[in-house]
């Protein structure tokens, strides 16, 4: 690590091939040693933000100063780090140390294809720390963490005395580490000082600010307006009774008087030209006090309740985990409308039992709506070529249904690149128009912003159908009231799913 002490950006503009518009311009912020937090909605720039300060891309403008050694560790987890090899086989006292506090095992590297998603997070930001780099750069590092798991990864990152930067929807997280964060609002940023918390009180704050400004500067420009309009209507009928019609052509008095009350009146005339002056300065205050508008969030989901009893149904068994390891259950099954949440810890085989309830599944795959922890990039790509294709009478609903979730239609269909958490709106959006009977949703407010888990919780608290959930966000799901199955591990690693 150098001696850097910050890094800035000045006058950032990034615009995607073929996209119409930039996705932001001329942003500029100053961070300093620390981690800063990165917020904004999906699909705004955060990891684009974050690739720029690294050095991954050019930006269409402006340049980014400072930084030195630079590592992102970014929200996919497909393929191990590059350094994953050599950090395990390094005994100094940095790397063990590193191992012990974010638990990673020797051969992790040898199965990284079978490790949770929660571990791949472990090992990729270990291997960061390891690098000790000036500026390091982490796209959602507490996706897919059980809460002892985040526990080990917050107390790490606070070891850490370069210059930080988190793109996060984990509040928490924002404010134990952050003592500042970007609130990124395309074309531009607003930088606040501490963690989220401060930041979206000031936030509000000054909004609220800028909402009475605006207000202020509205009823200023309209009492000139008025003011104006009784003047120039004074003035059109004093004008008239200066007319020299109606006068007799002989008439040499009358119309001295008349010149002599024109020469009055282009003297009085100065106030309405100042007057005229004040009201173009008002329309600059008015048009100077801009408020960014809020688009309307919350989505409702025209779902069903199946027919059906069940939803399916395992007789009691044992799912085989890898490493001579087993998942026992007992008897479990599903009703039409019942809402269960499947919890444990990383590796304890949650995704393992999902795919086997999927595969006992009685729902028509139409009706039935999945949401997998990470939607690989063919898919990505895969559900982005079904939106643009569909008639505009199908699209519209569906393009609704993602501005209601917070993402913007348009910015979504031009981009070649969609963001993880705007591809989960976009499968949601695709699935709602199907009327579901059954919602399988494996941690789904990874990637989300928050407005958009807001919206989230309060469609899914309604929803009729039945609701199968694997998460650690335990305030979502006590939110959503559901049944809890929990799988417990013993001392070898074998788990069991322990009903209520």
């Amino acid at each position: 690590m150098s001696d850097a002490p910050y890094v800035a950006f000045r006058d950032l503009s990034y615009q995607y091939d073929g996209a119409t518009a930039p996705l932001f311009s001329g942003l500029s912020a100053h961070l300093p040693r620390g981690f800063t937090g990165v917020l904004g909605a999906n699909g705004a720039g955060k990891s684009t933000l974050l690739n720029l300060l690294c050095g991954r891309l050019n930006p269409t403008s402006g340049h980014v100063e400072g930084g030195g050694q630079a590592v992102c560790c970014e929200q996919r987890t497909d393929h191990p780090p590059p350094e994953l090899d050599a950090f395990l086989e390094d005994w100094s006292a940095h790397a063990a140390r590193l191992r012990g506090r974010l638990d990673i095992e020797p051969d992790f590297a040898l199965r990284w294809d079978t490790l949770s998603h929660g571990e791949r997070k472990r090992a990729q930001i270990a291997c960061a720390l390891w690098l000790s780099p000036d500026l390091l750069a982490i796209d959602e590092p507490t996706n897919h963490l059980d809460a002892g798991a985040r526990r080990l990864l917050i107390d790490a990152l606070k070891g850490f005395r370069g210059v930080g930067v988190i793109v996060s929807h984990d509040r928490a997280l924002l404010d134990e580490l952050c003592v500042q964060c970007i609130w990124l609002e395309p074309p531009g940023v607003q930088v606040y000082p501490g963690g989220y918390s401060a930041a979206r009180d000031l936030r509000q704050a000054d909004r609220e600010h800028r909402l009475a400004e605006r207000d202020k500067a509205a009823r200023a420009h309209r009492a000139l307006e008025q003011e104006m309009a009784v003047r120039r209507e004074k003035a059109s009928r004093e004008h008239q009774l200066r007319s020299k019609r109606h006068l007799d052509r002989h008439d040499s008095d009358g119309r001295g008087k008349i010149n002599a009350a024109r020469v009055a009146d282009s003297k009085a005339g100065a106030p309405l030209r100042q007057m005229q002056g004040r009201e173009r300065q008002a329309a600059d205050r008015l048009d100077a006090a801009r408020v960014d508008k809020e688009y309307r969030t919350g989505i409702w989901l025209s779902a069903q309740a199946s027919r059906r009893d069940r939803l399916f149904a395992l007789e009691p068994g044992e799912i085989p985990l890898g490493d001579h390891r087993v998942l026992r259950h007992r008897a479990l099954s599903m009703g039409p409308t019942d809402r269960i949440a499947l919890v444990g810890p990383n590796g304890a085989g949650k995704s393992t039992l999902l795919a086997k309830i999927l595969s006992q599944i009685r729902v028509p795959p139409d009706h039935l709506i999945e949401m997998p922890q990470e939607v690989s990039a063919p898919d990505a790509a895969r559900l982005l070529d079904e939106a643009k294709d569909l008639p505009a009478a199908q699209l519209g609903p569906v393009m609704t249904a993602v501005s209601r979730l917070g993402s913007r239609p348009q910015r979504l269909l031009e981009t070649a690149r969609p963001s993880p958490g705007e591809i989960r709106k976009l499968l949601l959006a695709l699935g709602l128009s199907r009327s579901p009977q059954l919602l399988v949703l494996d941690e789904p407010t990874n990637h989300l912003d928050l407005p958009s888990i807001e919206a989230l919780e309060t469609a899914l608290t309604d929803c009729p159908c039945g609701l199968l959930l694997v998460s650690h966000d335990l305030v979502f799901l006590e939110k959503l009231e559901a049944v809890t199955w929990r799988i417990e591990l013993d001392g070898e690693g074998n788990g069991t799913v322990v009903l209520p």
